[in-house]
């Protein structure tokens, strides 16, 4: 990870912010480079959301959704002018679902789980997650993460977007899916994004009234809560370091103007939530939809057809593949391409099929690139590993860490095990990866039934020495 000293500013210098409700030094944040329009977060926003609106259980309860849109538009009131996107269109809608979480999409639909509402201690702490959620939408993080990416077209990555949401993160990408990447472009938000929404929620908390502390004391909330709830927001929202202090320190050089003292809509939205029946978690919501919450979210529906396990051995003759601009690789020419958002599998006939409405293999590679933060191959090799492991409660690892070359540079190598929810059979997982130029990290990742899997390892060895990254 990037090495960062306590309390330093490192986003950006700290200057003197004149405003018509605020004179104050704070820290200035710039808006990421972005090949997206304005116009086309909005579209990728209303696209996504109309999707939410389907797949989650959307509250129509007056007492809740009233009192969290009217701090929605306390907020939106309190943008600075040179945030403000006159195509933007605000919206804030409460999802019935228990799990600590709140999302808000380009453009500017925002949905609060009524989880995040049950664990916040003050009207504050609600208005700090939904200021830091709304500082993304203002900064345009998600489509200035997917513009470091492979270029997408919008309808790919809505369905991209609402995959990421479901999923609630990487997914059971082995045994349940192939899908992660571009999703997780868009709503697991890099650790420099994520400090730059903070700081600007802060501001933006002040503007409208807010001790911005109070969003700093739900963030080690959030953190505290452990495995009930906790770890989804986190996932998506990792934590950039020292997120206390900072937050805090920032506290102290805004003035709050107009502070908001009379906080009894809360009391009483609380009172009203503990009277109705519990919520559900998200995944017993999606599941009364056909839909999982632990895969990135393509194929639809509930549907059921495994792989048959009836599988040909690899070809020895190998056809060259090119994904993108990204990079090229030799396949055995009986696996067939399985095509996703931001990542590509490779499969023979009989080894891949749907898992309630997953796609699913049981032999084969899957290649792709996932963004992080970290210019240490091995942590964000890490990363990913762990990522892979909260989604599988079986996954174990089975080696360490061998130093092997990727795509003519220094790469990693990891053995896993796992066991797969849709065939019920031990598989072994290997993982390769490395890092682009730009800090992408590239992975390949093999899998095989245990029973098959010394015949398959010297093709996944000779599938990774054939990756070259174009234009080197």
């Amino acid at each position: 990870m990037k090495a960062r000293s306590n309390g330093a500013r490192t986003i950006t210098t700290v200057v003197a912010v004149l405003s018509g409700a605020l004179v104050t030094a704070q820290t200035a944040i710039t808006p990421p480079a972005n090949s997206y329009t304005p116009a086309q977060d909005v579209q990728l926003g209303r696209e996504a959301s109309a999707q939410v609106r389907q797949e989650l259980p959307i509250m129509h309860d007056d007492a809740v959704t009233s009192y969290v849109q009217d701090l929605g538009h306390r907020l939106v009131n309190a943008i600075p002018p040179e945030l403000q996107h006159r195509e933007f269109s605000y919206t804030f809608e409460v999802v019935n679902v228990r799990e600590i979480n709140a999302f808000a999409l380009p453009g500017g639909p925002m949905f609060v789980n009524r989880g995040m509402i049950d664990a916040a201690k003050s009207e504050g702490e609600v208005a700090g997650v939904m200021a830091h959620e709304l500082s993304h939408v203002l900064l345009r993080h998600g489509t200035a993460q997917a513009s470091k990416a492979t270029k997408y077209e919008v309808g790919q990555v809505a369905g991209a977007i609402l995959g990421s949401i479901i999923g609630g993160g990487w997914g059971q990408v082995i045994s349940q899916g192939t899908q992660f990447g571009l999703g997780t472009a868009f709503l697991r938000y890099s650790r420099e994004y994520e400090k730059q929404a903070d700081l600007e929620g802060a501001q933006l908390m002040a503007r409208a009234g807010y001790d911005p502390r109070e969003m700093a004391n739900m963030f080690r909330t959030i953190e505290q809560q452990g495995g009930g709830g906790g770890p989804q927001w986190l996932s998506d929202h990792p934590n950039p370091g020292n997120r206390y202090d900072y937050i805090t320190e920032e506290a102290r050089v805004v003035r709050v103007d107009n502070p908001v003292r009379d906080t009894r809509a809360f009391e009483r939205v609380k009172s009203h939530l503990r009277g109705l029946a519990p919520a559900p978690t998200t995944e017993q919501a999606t599941r009364k939809t056909g839909r999982t919450t632990r895969g990135g979210g393509g194929g639809g529906g509930g549907e059921t057809r495994l792989p048959t396990g009836r599988v040909a051995a690899p070809s020895d003759r190998f056809e060259t593949y090119t994904e993108g601009n990204l990079f090229r690789v030799s396949i055995p020419s009986n696996w067939r391409e399985l095509q996703e958002a931001n990542s590509v599998t490779f499969a023979p006939e009989g080894a891949y099929g749907s898992y309630n409405g997953q796609n699913v293999f049981t032999h084969g590679m899957e290649f792709g690139v996932a963004r992080n933060e970290s210019h240490d191959l091995q942590t964000a090799t890490e990363e990913l590993v762990d990522s892979l492991a909260r989604g599988n409660p079986g996954l174990k690892r089975s080696s360490g860490y061998e130093r092997v070359n990727v795509a003519d540079r220094r790469g990693l190598r990891v053995l896993l095990t796992n066991r797969s929810e849709a065939t019920g059979q031990d598989e072994t997982i290997e993982v390769f990866t490395t890092q682009l130029p730009d800090g992408t990290l590239l992975y390949a990742i093999g899998v095989a039934p245990q029973s098959e899997f010394r015949d398959y390892r010297g093709v996944f060895d000779r599938v990774v020495s054939s990756i070259r990254v174009e234009g080197e």
